[in-house]
């Protein structure tokens, strides 16, 4: 039956597969499916021009295909990785990184190297040098949940 359609359909199967494949990855996303679709396509692109050759038989077709699947890949591959992940929030999920800089004043002093502040609506355990209750301090960084501060 497959070989059937496959016969009638003649190049315009390479095209059928690759949207085939390309409504996949549609409902199983993981950017693997499209590559090997445009391969599909591309195949049937040339397959559309060379079809009456007598070389063009389906083993060649199938070789052809598997080439430009692996080629499809490996390019889509590395496009994909020169696109990089730039985004106008980097630390949006790392809530201590993004109080870096800020200053705040002690709730309750450091005292032998562990105190609170409170930013926004957060109150954060801090280390840093021994300062009394109500002294601005700048948190210079984060680890683990608690925030090193100075004096600032």
């Amino acid at each position: 039956m497959i070989e059937r359609i496959i016969f009638e359909l003649g190049p315009w199967s390479w095209w059928v597969l690759g949207l085939v494949l390309l409504a996949a990855e549609v409902v199983a996303p993981g950017v693997f499916l499209v590559w090997i679709g445009i391969a599909a396509i591309v195949t049937g692109a040339v397959s559309l021009l060379l079809w009456d050759a007598a070389f063009w038989v389906w083993q060649a077709q199938i070789v052809v295909f598997a080439i430009l699947s692996v080629l499809a890949v490996l390019a889509g591959r590395r496009i994909l990785a020169q696109g990089g992940d730039t985004s106008d929030e980097p630390l949006l999920n790392q809530r201590g990184a993004r109080l870096i800089g800020r200053t705040a004043v002690l709730e309750e002093p450091i005292a032998e190297g562990r105190g609170r502040i409170r930013l926004d609506d957060t109150t954060w355990s801090v280390s840093g040098p021994d300062l009394p209750t109500g002294s601005r301090v700048r948190v210079t960084g984060s680890a683990s949940g608690q925030l090193s501060v100075e004096k600032a």
